[in-house]
């Protein structure tokens, strides 16, 4: 689709947001950035990536079937696996939806709370505003209102709702850096607005609350933390009346047709997978009564002892800060590189890190990545979620007898 990719710097800090949501930008270079891009995603229509808090972005004009549907063909995405449409104000949200619906209370309370950010909401769809390219053709939208200055921006300016799922192609990690999307996308987009490295570093928690039962399902765990979801929940129960139980999918509950049929991305496909093989080392969760944990030494040490032509020359290991494996010694035959992930008692830290870790060591050429485990509090759900996706391989691994 494109020779060229260019890509123009911003600076977030320049921009603020008047009580409608339209945006100041204090810095010329960054205002022309953002009308380029703009006048690409109307008048062209043609996909741009953005920052945004989560993930960088390939946004398109949502309510535009060619437009939208540059977005896959550019990603190689199946066109079974919906997008989540991005709006800068509550009125461009209503345009999405059918006339004289009313939002659930526990949404109002989760729009409240958490919007602008990395929340996103089942919706029922207006089908004249939203193209069956967008919801694959199911009668819901997905739906979140971005808190990185950028992409709101954008939004605000094209004046419009956008279509965008992460500026990778289908089933890689996903990009938190606009190096990363360079790396990936090199002339297959023409414009990259490069706001920063994002602060999340993961996508958004995607939330379907419009069951009849008027519970939450959490249907991707994400940026806002599914004990995040409850307080808001709690602290409002005055105006709720029933506090609504928060379920996480494959965690509380499971739901096969979803699964094969989905409402939101990342639930059919395998996703957030290098062009190299990724194993996740379970070290503290409990395995099956018929798995034994093997020694981590004597794990390690099988690498060296492949047969020729299946060796490992180069690996790469993402570990916690505190984690007990960084005391093994590991075979010297093989060149290891590490990429820290943060401490163990800072999920939020560990969600920001992992895919530039994955994609950090895979450009530095290893050809294996082995990832550790992390505790599924707090955003180390989303983690978990992301890591057992990008696997080809997990294996419960005991802890050494010698670490601290």
């Amino acid at each position: 689709m494109a020779s060229a990719t260019s890509i123009l710097k911003c600076d977030p800090s320049s921009i603020t947001f008047s009580r409608d949501g339209q945006p100041h930008i204090s810095d010329k270079n960054t205002e022309t950035a953002i009308d380029i891009a703009a006048r690409q995603l109307t008048e062209s229509l043609i996909p741009v990536v953005v920052p945004t808090e989560t993930v960088y972005g390939l946004a398109a004009v949502a309510t535009d079937t060619d437009a939208v549907s540059r977005i896959f063909s550019t990603k190689g995405r199946p066109a079974d696996n919906p997008l989540i449409v991005h709006v800068s104000s509550p009125a461009m949200l209503s345009t999405l939806l059918p006339k004289n619906y009313a939002i659930p209370p526990s949404y109002r309370v989760l729009m409240n709370r958490f919007w602008p950010g990395a929340l996103t909401l089942l919706f029922p769809r207006e089908p004249n505003s939203v193209p069956d390219i967008v919801t694959a053709g199911q009668p819901t939208v997905a739906v979140r209102m971005p808190s990185h200055p950028v992409a709101r921006a954008l939004i605000a300016r094209a004046n419009i709702p956008l279509a965008a799922p992460s500026a990778n192609s289908s089933g890689k990690p996903s990009p938190t850096r606009a190096d990363h999307v360079y790396r990936d996308l090199v002339g297959k987009v023409r414009l990259i607005l490069d706001g920063g490295p994002c602060d999340i570093g993961l996508e958004s928690t995607v939330v379907d609350g419009l069951h009849p039962d008027g519970d939450i399902r959490i249907l991707r765990p994400g940026g806002v933390t599914v004990e995040d979801i409850e307080k808001a929940l709690e602290d409002s129960k005055s105006d709720l009346g029933r506090v609504p139980k928060v379920l996480v999918h494959k965690r509380d509950y499971a739901d096969t047709t979803i699964e094969q049929v989905p409402t939101t991305p990342g639930m059919k496909y395998r996703h957030y997978s290098p062009s190299i093989p990724v194993i996740l080392l379970l070290t503290h969760s409990q395995p099956p009564p018929d798995q034994t944990p093997i020694d981590a030494a004597s794990y390690f040490a099988t690498l060296s002892e492949r047969p020729p032509g299946s060796d490992i020359r180069k690996a790469g290991l993402l570990l916690l800060d505190d984690s007990t494996l960084s005391h093994l010694t590991l075979p010297t035959n093989i060149e290891w590189l590490r990429f820290p992930l943060g401490s163990s008692a800072d999920p939020a830290t560990i969600a920001q890190r992992l895919f530039d870790g994955i994609l950090t060591l895979e450009r530095e050429g290893v050809e294996i990545i082995f990832v550790e485990e992390v505790d599924q509090g707090r955003e180390g759900l989303a983690v978990m979620n992301r890591i057992r996706k990008a696997a080809s391989e997990a294996h419960w691994i005991s802890r050494p007898i010698n670490s601290p």
